[in-house]
């Protein structure tokens, strides 16, 4: 083990989203056994860089409990269209394939975090971790 192991402990591994487009939205989505909060996003749309930290974030805190995914909205037009998002970002959630909550514009991370541990997960104030 390295010194800079032995000091800062083993590196986590990087967690990132599922990428998410017309062809996998049902079966990454859909039928996920886990609940999903999806990132809809658009080329050039400077809230949606804002939100991209958030995002990744969730995707670090709730590995193995939540998926969490994005979707390029200009790459994916029959997605956009079946869940009818017309701008972004747009934040979706979804419990058993079911949309649960839908967030349009930019939110912080507390938002987010009070939405999955609620909508998704059904965590209680005093079952938070």
């Amino acid at each position: 083990m390295s010194l800079l192991a032995k000091l800062f402990g083993p590196k986590e591994p990087e967690v990132w989203p599922v990428h998410v487009d017309d062809s996998n939205f049902d079966s990454e989505v859909v039928r996920s056994q886990e609940p999903v909060m999806l990132d809809v996003w658009g080329p050039g749309c400077a809230p949606c860089k804002k939100l991209e930290p958030v995002v990744l974030s969730m995707a670090k805190r709730y590995r193995g409990r939540v998926k969490v995914a994005e979707v390029n909205a200009a790459a994916a037009p029959r997605t956009m269209e079946k869940l009818g998002v017309m701008g972004t970002p747009t934040v979706v959630y979804f419990r058993e394939g079911r949309e649960v909550e839908r967030v349009v514009g930019f939110r912080g991370e507390l938002y987010h975090e009070e939405i999955i541990e609620t909508e998704l997960l059904g965590l209680g104030d005093s079952e938070k971790p």
